[in-house]
Parts: C-alpha cells; structure tokens; sequence
C-alpha cells in the first residue's frame, strides 16, 4: 500500500504562484494531479508518466501549470504559475501501480488527503 502525501497549498492572490508536492511513501509509476472545487466534480489537471516524456494538461492550465517528478524522492510536483480564482479547489495527487498515461480518475490506485489552493482576486 502507498501512501501520497501532498503539500504546499495555501492562499494567494491572482496571478501568483504555488508549488504542490506530492511524496509517495513506495514507487509508483504514472502520478497526477486532480481537483475538486466546490460543488464541481473533480477533474484531472496534469499526469506525468514514470520517466516523464510523456505529460497531459487539461486545457484550462496549458500554459500556466507544470508537472514534474523526482523518481529518487518519491515525489510530483505541480508548479502553478499565474494562478486565477477559477483555479480555486483541493488539489489530489494521485499514482498508478501500471505504466499507463490516464485521466481516468478509476485507474488510479492510490490518493492523497488533498490539499486546498485558494486564489483570490
């Protein structure tokens, strides 16, 4: 069993920035980043594969966000840049046991607690 722990979440003003974290206490292979905002759905933000050649962004963050890993931590990154109230949500990390680039939230073996990003204007 892994277990994802994220971090870095907070509040900040539009057009700012933050940098999510996300340790895995195991290896895992593809991760990724999901968020939830109030009275939505969650929605996928950004996947990285193992070796991280191969990425996804939702359209809504192209441009502004980066996922990145460190396979010797453990760890996912998601530098947010020029971040908008709409960005506004509880991020997840998420990691897969399988090697398959997805956004299929029902593919992902293992999540996080989450942690709350808030963009005011």
């Amino acid at each position: 069993q892994v277990q994802l722990v994220e971090s870095g979440g907070g509040l900040v003003q539009a057009g700012g920035s933050l940098r999510l974290s996300c340790a895995a206490s195991g290896r895992t292979y593809v991760m990724g980043w999901f968020r939830q905002a109030p009275g939505k759905e969650r929605e996928s933000v950004a996947v990285i594969s193992w070796r991280g050649s191969r990425t996804y962004y939702a359209d809504s963050v192209e441009g502004r966000f980066t996922i990145s890993r460190d396979n010797a931590k453990n760890t996912v990154y998601l530098q947010m840049n020029n971040l908008e109230p709409k960005d506004t949500a509880v991020y997840y990390c998420a990691a897969d046991s399988k090697n398959k680039v997805t956004i299929t939230q029902s593919e992902y073996d293992y999540w996080g607690q989450g942690t709350q990003v808030t963009v005011s204007s």
